[in-house]
């Protein structure tokens, strides 16, 4: 079992920055991979940025390249979302993911079986 908490999220003027954490704990080999989703009420869930147990694979998603830096410290048991510049689009709820498979992409939520219960990350113009 995996458990995963998100924390970090508020409003912020555009332009401005964030910074969301997830504290993960449970079995290891269950979060290889971690990541970042988000969601606007009406729309689907969608992937924002991947990063792999070893953190040498990382993904992320065209509309936050550029901008948004996944990380995780180095006990392994924190993820990180840095978010940079901003603007309205990025507002949703962001959740934190984990899954078991060695690698994994922005693409493949079904690939994740673990998941937060988010954090709102609203951002004003």
């Amino acid at each position: 079992q995996v458990q995963l908490a998100e924390s970090g999220g508020r409003s912020v003027q555009a332009g401005g920055s964030l910074k969301l954490s997830c504290a993960a704990s449970g079995i290891i080999h269950e979060r290889k991979c971690m990541a970042w989703f988000r969601q606007i009420p009406g729309k689907q869930r969608e992937g924002v940025a991947t990063l792999n147990l070893s953190g040498r694979s990382i993904t992320y998603a065209d509309s936050v390249k550029g901008r948004f830096t996944i990380s995780q410290d180095s006990t392994k048991s924190t993820l990180f979302l840095q978010m940079d510049n901003l603007n309205a689009e990025d507002t949703a709820m962001y959740y934190c993911a984990a899954s078991a498979k060695l690698s994994c992409t922005v693409g493949r939520m079904g690939d994740f079986g673990y998941w937060g219960q988010g954090t709102q990350v609203t951002v004003s113009s």
